[in-house]
């Protein structure tokens, strides 16, 4: 994947981070309250927009760091993804999908930090 596309991608994420916070908001309150799951969504949106940032900082990193970036966009859909679905529809069992979206964030960062980019390297790329 070239860094422009990834770029592309992470700030569509990060559009779509405020979109879904401002529908759970508006359009969606009366079912989040009916199902008093609205905590779930609030949760959903935080890990959303942190890790819509991080692949957006990613992205315009020499070199372009596509594992630990695939890892986080990975976790958006499953962490957030399971829990925005769990909030809306109260279908508990995507509570089990969850985690494999946690433990891609996690994946993630330790992949990030065994693997720091140096500073020869960053300034090597152009």
């Amino acid at each position: 994947m070239k860094p422009a596309l990834a770029e592309k991608l992470a700030a569509l994420c990060g559009l779509l981070a405020v979109g879904l916070g401002a529908f759970g908001a508006h359009g969606l309150s009366r079912t989040l309250a009916q199902f008093q799951t609205a905590e779930i969504w609030d949760k959903a949106v935080f890990y959303h927009g942190i890790h819509a940032v991080v692949l957006f900082i990613l992205a315009g990193r020499a070199p372009f760091r596509f594992g630990p970036w695939l890892c986080f966009l990975f976790g958006i859909l499953l962490f957030s993804g399971s829990l925005y679905l769990l909030a809306a529809t109260n279908a508990r069992w995507l509570g089990a999908v969850t985690p494999i979206g946690g433990t891609s964030f996690l994946i993630g960062w330790f992949w990030l930090m065994l693997r720091p980019v140096d500073d020869k390297a960053r300034k090597a790329q152009p």
